[in-house]
């Protein structure tokens, strides 16, 4: 079992630097047009996890039989991936959307700054902590949507579009710690440690809140030259019934509520496409194929993930709280931060500062990469556009993620 688990790492060493090169294959897409489907594919950071995951099965198939791959495949839990894909697709409906930008118009409308500030200033502060209600990636999903004709626009330079995207995910991990259900790395805890809603709020909830509006307060002022005035939208003046609206929320919160019963949710996710196959005047198309990559993506990492504990958790295990917080906040840029505190609740005897830090340091690094938090794959696909070749670089998103990740961690450290 141990050949198969350095293999295990060697693979997920391949993906890690894969991701950090899809922009390249981009390129080669263009340079070599007649095979640029492939490098095309290959060039999507989506695909990534997914793909080195089929990789693994097929090497565990030749390495162990066909038995063993099936079995371990089917060992995983796969409820994290189907939740996001599910309430990536409602959070992104039409009448869920008008509802929030509407909400978020009139609160900016109703400030003296320009409009177009304050609404850039309400997608990177207020949308993500709503994720302490809504969950993670819905609020991602919201936040996307209303950032993308704003932030994310030609206008914009590169590096402020990366400062804001580092924010945007810095902010989404640390803004679902006001509870105790809506950010991954809590979920995975929460019943292990005892930690209730009111136990986060008043150890992580506060802290985050004010890392949020500090974080938020400097991208938008860093931006505010360089913003657009959101395009004028057929929603704008759309009318949208108050029982349409309605239904759509209560399928949402019903999915949150059962997030942790794939079965209930998905079938709550049947009837939610019933209901927008039958009133469809009131839909826009449905965001299914950005929120199954998103899935993919997701799935491949607990494939991948799940043989990573041989070398993680004892490193995890041997760390003193402070150090424990700085491995933590590295840890995270290359693995899920959800994986990382899950390893950590396996270990037995661990101090409450200890938890604290693994915590602490676990949503602080969530915004580094791609793969830190699970919500960051659906950033990625929403607004991949408004970068150059539809690719975003890892690079610039380590970069842009700097320095929101260093006032998150000051705020968990010092306050």
């Amino acid at each position: 079992m141990f050949s198969i688990e350095y293999l295990a790492a060697g693979i997920f060493a391949i993906a890690l630097l894969h991701t950090f090169l899809a922009k390249q294959f981009e390129r080669l897409s263009h340079r070599y047009p007649r095979h640029a489907g492939v490098f095309h594919l290959l060039g999507e950071v989506e695909i990534v996890f997914g793909f080195w995951a089929m990789v693994l099965i097929g090497v565990m198939a030749f390495a162990s039989g066909p038995t063993q791959a099936i079995d371990y495949a089917e060992s995983r839990n796969y409820t994290e991936p189907l939740f996001v894909f599910v309430v990536m697709v409602m959070a992104a409906s039409r009448p869920i959307v008008m509802t929030v930008q509407r909400t978020l118009a009139a609160l900016a409308s109703a400030t003296p700054l320009p409009t177009a500030l304050s609404l850039a200033w309400l997608g990177l502060a207020a949308v993500p902590l709503m994720g302490s209600l809504i969950t993670e990636p819905a609020a991602m999903t919201i936040a996307a949507l209303t950032l993308a004709p704003l932030v994310f626009t030609p206008r914009m330079p590169t590096r402020l579009k990366y400062l804001a995207l580092g924010v945007l995910f810095v902010n989404i991990s640390i803004g679902g710690t006001l509870t105790s259900y809506a950010a991954p790395p809590v979920l995975m805890v929460a019943a292990t440690w005892g930690w209730d809603s009111a136990f986060m709020l008043s150890q992580f909830g506060w802290k985050a809140v004010i890392a949020v509006l500090v974080n938020a307060s400097i991208a938008t002022w860093c931006m505010r030259g360089h913003l657009a005035a959101a395009p004028p939208s057929e929603d704008a003046q759309a009318h949208m019934p108050l029982g349409v609206v309605a239904v759509h929320a209560a399928l949402l919160a019903a999915v949150v509520v059962l997030a942790h019963h794939p079965v209930l949710f998905l079938g709550v996710f049947l009837l939610f496409l019933g209901y927008t196959h039958a009133y469809a005047k009131y839909q826009s198309p449905l965001i299914l194929k950005e929120a199954l990559l998103v899935g993919f993506f997701l799935a491949g990492l607990v494939v991948l993930g799940g043989l990573q504990s041989w070398w993680l958790q004892p490193l995890v295990a041997s760390m003193a709280p402070l150090v424990l917080f700085f491995g933590a906040l590295g840890l995270t840029a290359i693995t899920d931060n959800a994986a990382l505190t899950y390893l950590g609740s396996q270990i037995e005897g661990m101090s409450d500062a200890a938890k604290y830090m693994l915590m602490a340091g676990a949503v602080a690094g969530g915004g580094l990469t791609v793969i830190a938090n699970a919500p960051n794959p659906a950033g990625v696909a929403l607004l991949k556009h408004g970068f150059s070749n539809a690719t975003i670089s890892i690079g610039g998103l380590l970069l842009g993620a700097l320095l929101p990740t260093a006032i998150a961690a000051l705020a968990f450290l010092c306050l």
